[in-house]
C-alpha cells in the first residue's frame, strides 16, 4: 500500500488555513452593527445616522490615548513591578470619524490594541482540537504574539463625553466580539485627566464563558488631546512662593535663557533619575509610592503630558525598581506612577512641580482619581560640575506632610544623567589633586599621543577582575581644560565638539606638556560580582575623575569618585573618592599587539568595607589617524583586487592566444590543473563577495558610505566572472583536445597525476583539520576570546584558508603531468604560468609589508592578501612564494630539457641513444 499521509497532511494544512481566514473574517458585519450596537450601547449614546460627507477628524486628538493600562483584575496585579509589566501598555486611535444628525453626537471608527508578553493570560489560549501540528517556515514580517487588536465602531457624545463601540478581535485564530465603553471628562484639570472604561466580551456563539469569551477589562490612560488644560493644582498650592524646602544651590542653576531651544525641550531632555535617599530605609517612611508597594524605586522616570514655553508642564512620574530601564510613551502603571503639575522659578532658576498620587484604583480602574497631592519637588540645571557633581540635572522630592501622617517620606534626591547643557563650566581640584603617575623618561621617546582634544580620548574598553570577569563600557572626557567634551558620530568616526566656557579652576599643572582633564568611566558586568561590598549583578558601575593628562607620554593620571549602594539603595553622600585611575594611551604608531593599559584600583585600607581589588583596563580601539590609514589601506587594496584579477583574465588570455597559435600542445596541459583553476575562479562568485571584500558593514561604518565598496564589488564580480569563463573555455579546448588523435598514454599520465595528487590534497585537508581541532581545543593556548566567553574559529574559515594554499600551487598537477609522461612539450606559455604565479604571490609579499606597517596592522580588516582565503603568516609569506617560484622554474625546465630532467639520472629511466652516423671505411 501506498503511503497517504503526504496528501492527508496537505489536506490538514487547507483546513488550518481555512480556519485561520474564517476566523480572520469572523466579525460583526455591518447588517448586524444596529442590532449589537442597539442591545449593548443604545443606553449609553444612542445611534445616530451619520453623514458621510461630513469628517469629523478634528475630534481625533481629543479621543486617542497611547501607553495606557489595563487590567482583567479590575486592578493593579500583587507582587510589586515586574519586568513585563513595563512592557504593558494599551492605545486607541480613531480613525474614521463623521458628523451625525445630530451635533452632538460624532460617528466613529477606532482600534483599540492591547500589548502585553502575558496577553495570553487574559484572552486564552485556544482549545486542544487534536489537530495534526505542522512546522511553518517563519513569516519574513514579525509577527508581535503579544498583541491583540480589536477593530470597532461606534459613537461619542461630546456632551455627556461618553464614547460607545462594539466590534471584533482576532487572537490565535480566534475571534472575540467586544464592547468598548470610554468616558471622556468634560473638564481638562487634575483629576480630569483620566479616561476609564471597560472592554467586556459578548457572546460568541457558545455562551458566556465559552472557548470565545474572555470576560471584562478595565482600562485607564491619559487623555493628552486638550489644549485648554487649566494648571490648577499649581495656582492652588500658591504658586512657586510654597517651594521654600529646596534649597539646595541656589544662585548656581542655568537661567532659562542659557538653557537654549526652550524650557520645554531643555525638561524633557533630561527625563530620566537615580534616587538617592537621605537615609538608610530599613523600614522607615521613605517611599514615595507609600508603604504597600512592594518595592524601594531607585529610578524615576518622567513624560510629558502637556508643556507650555513660560514652564508650565503636566506630566507623569513614574518610580522603577531598576535602573536605566525606561518604557513607553506614556506608559504608566497606576501603582507606580504618580501625575503632577510644574511651572519655571524665574527666580531661583528651577522647575517646580506638585505631585499626586493614583488613588481608589484597586477595585475598579473606572474610579481611579488623583489624590495625596502633598509631594513636591523640584529641580535645576547646575552652572558647576565638579568630580563630586557631574549631573546636568539635580533635584530634590519631599512630603508637605508631617512625620506622623500616613504619606509622609523623608527627603529624597534624584538626579539626571544626559549631556551637559551649553554654558557650564568646571571646577578642577574639589577633593584635591591627583597623584602623579610615574613613568620611565626613555620609554616614551620618538612616539606620539594623542591630543587631549582630540576624539581619540574616547574609547570602549574591558574590564577584568581578579576572579576572571570582564565587564565592558568606555571611557570618555567631560571637560578638557575648560572645554567641554561632546563627541559624536559624523559620517561613520567620532568627532570632537569643543564648546568654550568660562574660565575653569585649574589644578596645579606648572608643566606645560600637563593638561587637566575629566572623565566619565562606566562599565557594567555580565556576571554577578561584588565591588566594595556592593552587588553589581543588574547595575552598572560610574566613576567620575579627574587629573591630568600628559601629552608627550600619553598617560592619564586621575583621582575617581562614584556613588555607593547601602541596603539596595543610594544614600544621599556615600560616595567612594579615594579611586585612582592610571591609563597609558597607546601611541598614534604603535604595534599590533599594542593596546590602551591600565589599572583601577582603590586606595583604602584592604580592611576597609569600600575597598575593592585593583582591576585591568583594557581596549583596542583605533586612533582617528588610523582609521584614516585604513582607509587608504582599504581603497589601495580594492585597487590591487581589481589588478590582480584582470592580470589574470589576460595572462588566461594570453595562454589562448599561445594555444591556437600551437593548438597541438593542447593535449599536453594538465586538466586536473585548470579544473582547479577553474574552481577557484568559480567558488569566490558562489560564496558571497565576502570571499573577495571582507566585513563589508564595518568597512562602510569608516567609510560613511557604501557606494565605492558596492561599486567594485560588481566590477570585481566581473572581472571575476571574465577569469572562469576564459578558464573554463582552455578547460573545455582542452578537454576536447583530449578526444582528438592524441598521442597515446596521456589520459594514464593524467590518472596518475590524480591519484598522486588527490591523497596528497587529503592528506593536506586532514591534517589542517586536526590543527583546527587543536586549536580550538580547550587546552590549547591558541583559543581566542571573545566578547561572549571562548570563540572557536570555525572549521570552514580553515578550510578555505587550505584551499587557497592549493591554489597558490596550481603548478603541482602540471608538473606532475610532465614528468609522468615525459613531457617535453611548451604547453604553457611562459607568460601564464609566470604571471599567474606572481598572481598568486604578491599578495603574501604585501601581507609581510602590511604586518610591518604599524598603522596597518591594527585593523584586522583585509580585502587583498584576505586571512580566509589562505595561509597568511611571516612563515607562510616566505615558504609559498618560494615554493610557488621553484614551480615555476621546474616548469620552465621541463619544457625546454624534457618532464624528468628535474630528477636525479638514476631516476629518469631508460636512456634514449642517438644516432650516430657511420664511416664507410676506415684506413689504417
Amino acid at each position: 500500500m501506498e503511503p497517504t499521509s503526504s496528501p492527508a497532511a496537505l489536506l490538514l494544512f487547507a483546513a488550518a488555513c481555512f480556519l485561520c481566514v474564517a476566523a480572520s473574517a469572523a466579525r460583526i458585519h455591518s447588517g448586524d452593527f444596529d442590532s449589537y450596537y442597539d442591545k449593548h450601547c443604545g443606553g449609553v449614546v444612542p445611534r445616530q445616522p451619520k453623514i458621510a460627507s461630513e469628517s469629523a477628524s478634528s475630534y481625533a486628538m481629543l479621543l486617542q490615548f497611547y501607553g495606557g493600562y489595563f487590567s482583567a483584575d479590575g486592578g493593579r496585579r500583587s507582587g510589586g513591578e515586574s519586568g513585563h509589566d513595563l512592557k504593558r501598555a494599551v492605545s486607541f486611535t480613531p480613525m474614521a470619524m463623521h458628523t451625525t444628525e445630530s451635533e452632538d453626537v460624532i460617528s466613529l471608527h477606532g482600534s483599540l490594541v492591547f500589548v502585553d508578553p502575558y496577553v495570553s493570560a487574559i484572552f486564552g489560549k485556544p482549545k486542544n482540537r487534536r489537530l495534526r501540528e505542522f512546522h511553518v517556515r517563519r513569516p519574513r514580517i514579525p509577527v508581535r504574539r503579544g498583541t491583540v487588536k480589536f477593530g470597532l465602531n461606534g459613537y461619542w457624545s461630546q456632551s455627556s463625553g461618553k464614547l460607545c463601540m462594539v466590534g471584533s478581535g482576532v487572537f490565535f485564530n480566534r475571534s472575540f466580539h467586544a464592547v468598548f465603553k470610554l468616558n471622556y471628562p468634560l473638564q481638562s484639570s487634575i483629576n480630569s485627566s483620566f479616561v476609564s472604561g471597560v472592554l467586556e466580551s459578548l457572546d460568541g456563539g457558545d455562551g458566556a464563558g465559552g472557548a470565545d469569551h474572555f470576560g471584562t477589562v478595565s482600562v485607564l490612560a491619559l487623555r493628552s488631546g486638550s489644549v485648554d488644560y487649566e494648571y490648577s493644582l499649581i495656582e492652588k498650592e500658591g504658586g512657586i512662593g510654597s517651594f521654600d524646602k529646596f534649597d539646595d544651590g541656589k544662585g548656581d542653576n542655568l537661567s532659562s535663557e542659557k538653557l537654549g531651544q526652550g524650557l520645554c525641550l531643555a525638561l524633557t531632555r533630561n527625563s530620566a533619575f537615580d534616587l538617592e535617599y537621605k537615609i538608610v530605609c530599613g523600614g522607615g517612611k521613605c517611599n514615595p509610592l507609600g508603604t504597600d508597594v512592594g518595592f524601594l524605586p531607585k529610578a524615576m522616570s518622567f513624560t510629558v503630558i502637556r508643556c507650555l514655553e513660560e514652564g508650565k508642564m503636566q506630566l507623569l512620574l513614574k518610580f522603577q525598581n531598576v535602573t536605566n530601564v525606561y518604557y513607553g510613551y506614556h506608559n504608566f502603571d497606576p501603582s507606580n506612577t504618580l501625575i503632577g503639575e510644574g511651572e519655571w522659578d524665574l527666580k531661583a532658576n528651577r522647575w517646580c512641580a506638585v505631585a499626586c498620587r493614583i488613588l481608589n484604583f484597586s477595585m475598579s480602574l473606572t474610579d481611579a482619581f488623583a489624590g495625596n497631592c502633598s509631594i513636591k519637588l523640584c529641580w535645576r540645571f547646575p552652572a558647576t560640575f565638579s568630580v563630586i557633581n557631574r549631573y546636568p540635572v539635580v533635584g530634590w522630592m519631599w512630603s508637605n506632610e508631617t512625620v506622623k501622617d500616613s504619606g509622609y517620606f523623608d527627603k529624597i534626591k534624584f538626579r539626571g544623567h544626559n549631556d551637559a547643557l551649553p554654558g557650564v563650566k568646571y571646577e578642577y581640584g574639589v577633593r584635591g589633586s591627583a597623584i602623579p603617575c610615574e613613568s620611565k623618561a626613555g620609554k616614551h621617546k620618538g612616539k606620539r599621543y594623542p591630543n587631549s582634544y582630540s576624539s581619540d580620548m574616547r574609547f570602549d574598553m574591558s574590564i577584568k577582575f581578579t576572579k576572571g570577569q570582564i565587564a565592558f563600557g568606555y571611557s570618555s572626557p567631560l571637560f578638557v581644560g575648560d572645554k567641554r567634551f561632546n563627541s559624536h558620530l559624523y559620517n561613520g568616526s567620532y568627532m570632537l565638539t569643543a564648546h568654550q566656557t568660562e574660565n575653569a579652576v585649574q589644578l596645579d599643572s606648572t608643566h606645560g606638556l600637563l593638561q587637566n582633564i575629566s572623565y566619565t568611566i562606566r562599565f557594567k558586568p555580565r556576571d554577578n560580582f561584588e565591588l566594595g561590598g556592593e552587588n553589581l549583578s543588574s547595575k552598572a558601575v560610574v566613576i567620575f575623575a579627574e587629573g591630568t593628562y600628559n601629552n608627550e607620554t600619553g598617560l592619564l593620571c586621575m583621582m575617581g569618585c562614584r556613588h555607593v549602594t547601602q541596603s539596595g539603595a543610594e544614600v544621599y553622600g556615600s560616595m567612594d573618592c579615594e579611586i585612582q585611575i592610571n591609563i597609558q594611551l597607546r601611541p598614534l604608531t604603535g604595534k599590533a599587539n599594542e593596546k590602551i593599559k591600565g589599572t583601577i584600583k582603590s586606595t583604602r585600607g584592604k580592611s576597609d568595607p569600600l575597598y575593592f581589588d585593583s582591576l585591568d583596563l583594557a581596549s583596542s580601539s583605533m586612533y582617528v589617524e588610523q582609521a584614516d590609514e585604513s582607509i587608504w589601506r582599504m581603497d589601495l587594496e580594492i585597487v590591487m583586487v581589481l589588478v590582480s584579477n584582470t592580470l589574470a583574465c589576460v595572462f588566461v588570455g594570453l595562454q589562448l592566444f599561445h594555444v591556437k597559435k600551437q593548438p597541438e600542445v593542447l593535449p599536453f596541459i594538465s586538466i586536473t590543473m585548470l579544473i582547479g583553476l577553474t574552481l577557484g575562479h568559480m567558488i569566490p562568485l558562489l560564496l558571497n563577495f565576502e570571499a573577495l571584500v571582507t566585513n563589508h558593514n564595518r568597512q562602510s561604518i569608516f567609510l560613511g558610505s557604501g557606494g565605492w565598496l558596492e561599486v567594485n564589488e560588481v566590477i570585481v564580480r566581473v572581472v571575476t566572472m571574465v577569469a572562469f569563463l576564459l578558464e573554463l573555455y582552455l578547460l573545455r579546448m582542452t578537454w576536447s583536445a583530449r578526444h582528438g588523435d592524441e598521442p597515446r598514454g596521456l589520459w594514464v599520465a593524467e590518472k596518475k597525476v590524480i591519484f598522486v595528487s588527490l591523497p596528497m590534497y587529503i592528506g593536506g585537508g586532514l591534517t589542517a583539520w586536526f590543527i583546527h581541532q587543536w586549536r580550538n581545543s580547550h587546552r590549547s593556548p591558541f583559543l581566542r576570546r571573545g566578547r561572549i566567553g571562548y570563540q572557536q574559529v570555525l572549521f570552514w574559515g580553515d578550510l578555505k584558508s587550505y584551499a587557497g594554499l592549493v591554489l597558490d600551487g596550481f603548478l603541482l598537477p602540471q608538473l606532475l603531468f610532465n614528468l609522468f609522461f615525459d613531457s617535453s612539450v611548451e604547453a604553457l606559455s611562459r607568460s601564464y604560468y609566470v604571471g599567474t604565479t606572481i598572481v598568486r604571490l604578491v599578495p603574501h609579499a604585501y601581507d609581510l609589508y602590511r604586518a610591518h606597517n604599524s598603522g596597518w596592522n591594527l585593523d584586522p580588516s583585509y580585502i587583498y592578501a584576505n586571512h580566509r582565503m589562505d595561509f597568511y603568516s611571516p612563515a607562510w609569506d616566505i615558504i609559498i612564494p618560494f615554493g610557488g617560484l621553484l614551480f615555476a622554474v621546474f616548469i620552465y625546465l621541463q619544457q625546454r630539457f624534457g618532464g624528468r630532467c628535474i630528477l636525479p639520472k638514476r631516476f629518469r629511466g631508460t636512456p634514449v641513444y642517438e644516432k650516430v652516423p657511420t664511416v664507410g671505411t676506415i684506413e689504417l
